[in-house]
């Protein structure tokens, strides 16, 4: 839950887990920058494409200078040393996939419903649990909590910019973010569709 936007990220390793990484980063507007002495070829089209920079050499600690946050993605425990290393010598964060001993951070299992999200860790006991979990809670939070979310997100900007006592407000926000309100909601959805659907036969 950290925004990155603009910020620079540095990802050392070019392979599979590297590019899942780099995806995450990309799609929270990371300026994100690899050091790999090879690639895999999405990350090399994504680095023709100027949507990264790569730096096609071994891993050197001065990478880590000016970074906001370092992965080590690489299959290496030496390499992911010497990355943490140089990070707690600057003061980065640095996280090593799969590498509990070498991380300052850890990665959630993330569901992901539009402006909604729910991390799940295990402080990197077992990230199959956490995976297990995200697919048990991405059953229960299911799409329509994404129309959900934007639809109180609505109505607490308009409560926030009219006038009514602090009290009386969080008892309506409260009461906008209920149970019985997002059943509402739903009921509501579904008659809509229905009327579609009347209306187009």
């Amino acid at each position: 839950m950290v925004n990155l936007h603009r910020r620079r990220c540095l990802v050392v390793g070019a392979g599979k887990v590297a590019a899942d990484k780099i995806s995450g980063l990309l799609a929270y507007g990371a300026a994100v920058e690899v050091v790999s002495p090879r690639a895999i070829a999405s990350i090399e089209r994504l680095a023709r494409d100027g949507k990264l920079v790569w730096h096609c050499r071994k891993f050197s600690p001065q990478d880590v200078s000016g970074a906001c946050l370092v992965i080590s993605a690489t299959n290496s425990r030496a390499v992911n040393r010497a990355v943490f290393r140089a990070c707690k010598a600057q003061g980065v964060l640095c996280n090593a996939v799969d590498d509990p001993p070498n991380c300052d951070f850890f990665y959630p299992a993330v569901v992901r419903r539009g402006s909604l999200q729910i991390a799940i860790s295990t402080n990197g006991s077992s990230p199959a649990l956490a995976a297990r979990l995200r697919r048990e809670l991405e059953q229960q939070f299911g799409p329509e909590w994404e129309a959900w979310v934007e639809h109180v997100g609505r109505i607490r900007r308009r409560l926030l910019a009219g006038k009514m006592p602090p009290d009386a407000r969080r008892a309506k926000l409260m009461e906008t973010a209920g149970p019985e309100a997002f059943r509402a909601f739903l009921r509501s959805r579904r008659h809509k569709a229905g009327t579609r659907k009347r209306t187009k036969s």
